[in-house]
């Protein structure tokens, strides 16, 4: 259900009541593909962000470093014309007549370029969030970490005589109360490819209160279709058609490897029959399902540096509000940092949450998280 009502704050300042009203929305792949049905274009730019002074800055790795922007006005790599005559950024082969396909593990899907590099494809993929009307909140090629700030789907507002009307004047204050959020992971992947994932976030405003003039921010399930939806205009992006991307899409080869959990002496681990470097893959697209968020990656190392993420928090620091009262300090990163170690074994790959020592982690917070991530591996 989507609804569209009055920001809260905007009816206060405005003093106007509006009745919420609901529409019932439909979540085949073919109605989010409608054009009318993504809009973030029409939202405010958010404001830089500002990162606290005592944190240090990440050492960049070369193989994550992403040339300067000024590469795409002649250094940009060049395109290669398929066999169906598109002008595709990644490389055609027999395997891959588009140079590019699509894997998936479950309903999450990622986009595999052939024959291109993550700092090849960070130039276009920071101006494919920007193009969809989307501020970057972090942008970090030595991590191969990009994400979105929160933005509000301005299609999910019904086009009702109220908002042809009165609604142009005050259009400001007319809102979804929704937000959504978008999280780029780009991974250098086998023989010379590169993956990239796209994960969806979003938060809902939920008036309370009897006279329903006050507020709060929940958490709403990530959306697959609308992540697959921007994965499709990512690959028109790299010079496939909206019909070739779909296809792709459908087409989508499995990961079907499971995981299990191996519980020795109070040290609780996954143990999955994957290789080190399919599983390095597999663990941070589902670290991003959960409410884990990953701040660091060490890839030499094989280690993902986590942290529970309270979207919540984070939407009311980044609100009108939030920006007059919540101080620098007050924005710098809570709860404890966990390490989520990905290391090769002899019949595949251990995941283990571990301490700075590299000792198993025997927390019940440790094994929360590999017992999350367990349910999102099968």
């Amino acid at each position: 259900m989507k609804r569209s009502a009055f920001s809260t704050h905007a009816i206060r300042a405005a003093a106007l009541v509006l009745a919420i009203s609901t529409l019932a929305g439909c979540d085949t792949l073919n109605d989010w593909f409608a054009t009318d049905r993504v809009n973030y274009k029409e939202t405010g730019a958010a404001p830089p962000l500002q990162v606290p002074g005592d944190l240090t800055t990440t050492q960049a790795q070369p193989q994550y470093t992403a040339p300067p922007v000024t590469a795409a006005l002649g250094g940009a790599p060049t395109r290669h014309v398929t066999a169906a005559g598109n002008s595709s950024e990644g490389v055609p082969s027999a395997n891959d007549p588009l140079g590019m396909h699509v894997e998936r593990d479950g309903d999450r899907r990622w986009l595999v370029v052939d024959g291109r590099t993550p700092d090849q494809l960070w130039p276009q993929l920071e101006g494919f969030w920007k193009d969809n009307g989307f501020a970057l909140k972090t942008d970090t090629p030595a991590t191969g970490i990009m994400t979105t700030d929160w933005a509000e789907n301005r299609a999910n507002i019904p086009d009702d005589w109220f908002r042809r009307t009165i609604g142009r004047v005050i259009d400001f204050a007319y809102s979804s109360g929704t937000r959504d959020s978008f999280r780029t992971l780009v991974e250098r992947g086998t023989n010379g490819t590169t993956d990239i994932s796209i994960t969806h976030s979003a938060m809902e405003e939920m008036l309370t209160g009897q006279d329903k003039t006050s507020s709060r921010w929940i958490e709403r399930p990530r959306n697959p279709v609308l992540e697959a939806l921007f994965l499709s205009k990512l690959m028109q992006k790299f010079g496939l058609t909206e019909e070739q991307s779909k296809q792709l899409l459908a087409s989508a080869k499995p990961a079907e490897a499971p995981a299990k959990i191996n519980m020795n002496a109070g040290a609780t681990t996954l143990d999955l029959s994957d290789g080190v470097e399919v599983a390095w893959l597999r663990v941070g697209l589902a670290l991003d399902r959960t409410n884990f968020t990953v701040d660091n990656r060490d890839r030499e190392k094989r280690i993902y540096y986590v942290r529970y993420a309270d979207s919540t928090q984070e939407l009311k620091r980044d609100g009108l509000f939030g920006k007059l009262f919540y101080s620098g300090a007050s924005k710098q990163k809570t709860g404890k940092e966990f390490l989520v170690s990905v290391q090769p074994v002899e019949r595949g790959t251990q995941v283990a949450v571990v301490d700075a020592s590299g000792q198993i982690d025997t927390s019940p917070e440790a094994q929360r998280l590999i017992s999350l991530l367990h349910a999102q591996l099968n």
